[in-house]
């Protein structure tokens, strides 16, 4: 068995591997690549849409199953119940359906950001 390492230890080993700006602008462009999307193409129900592709981040709920909660060096995509190759086919499907699509193309952003958080950090796009 491996020895374990305490909490305050392990988040400072994770902020000396993954700064903390990297971790900011991560989590910024979750917000910040909706509104783009949104002012190109949802001008006229502008906050409703963003609003709904932003509470598309509960998503992330599958987060709170694994310990760490948050790993930089975990790749989510392909690892998180919700990130996995199955429910994206779902929110690829979602795309395509009138009254979700605004909840795909939130979800599908979400996973695209993610997986290239995990390129950046990892060089790959997802865990098989």
């Amino acid at each position: 068995m491996g020895k374990q390492v305490s909490p305050v230890l392990y988040v400072i080993m994770l902020v000396n591997y993954y700064s903390p700006e990297s971790l900011i602008i991560h989590i910024a462009l979750h917000f910040i690549v909706p509104v783009i999307v949104v002012g190109l193409f949802f001008r006229s129900s502008w906050r409703f849409t963003y609003c709904v592709m932003i509470v598309t981040m509960v998503v992330d709920v599958d987060h709170l199953l694994v310990v760490p909660v948050y790993d930089a060096l975990r790749c989510g995509i392909g690892f998180h119940f919700l990130h996995g190759f199955i429910p994206i086919a779902f929110y690829t499907v979602f795309c395509f359906i009138p009254k979700l699509r605004i909840i795909g193309i939130g979800l599908i952003i979400h996973m695209a950001l993610d997986s290239l958080d995990c390129q950046i950090t990892n060089g790959i796009w997802f865990v098989s």
